[in-house]
């Protein structure tokens, strides 16, 4: 896996992990506390997110950070 699929990987698992526990863009982005431009262009692989980003969605989730990287 190269570094755009990666990315595009973990869009793609931010958002199904949001969708399941049922939060909006604009609840999580709140929970979070980064911006929902940030947090909806991180969804579709516009934004690249740190590992501190990462840490603040997987709290926001309650999930353990390994399972933002389960794809």
């Amino acid at each position: 896996m190269n570094e755009d699929e990666f990315y595009i990987n973990l869009g793609k698992r931010i958002k199904f992990l949001r969708e399941n526990v049922h939060l909006t863009q604009e609840k999580l982005a709140e929970k979070s506390g980064i911006s929902l431009d940030y947090l909806g262009k991180i969804e579709v692989n516009i934004n690249k997110p740190g590992l501190k980003t990462i840490i603040k969605l997987a709290k926001a989730l309650d999930v353990e950070i390994k399972e933002i990287f389960e794809f």
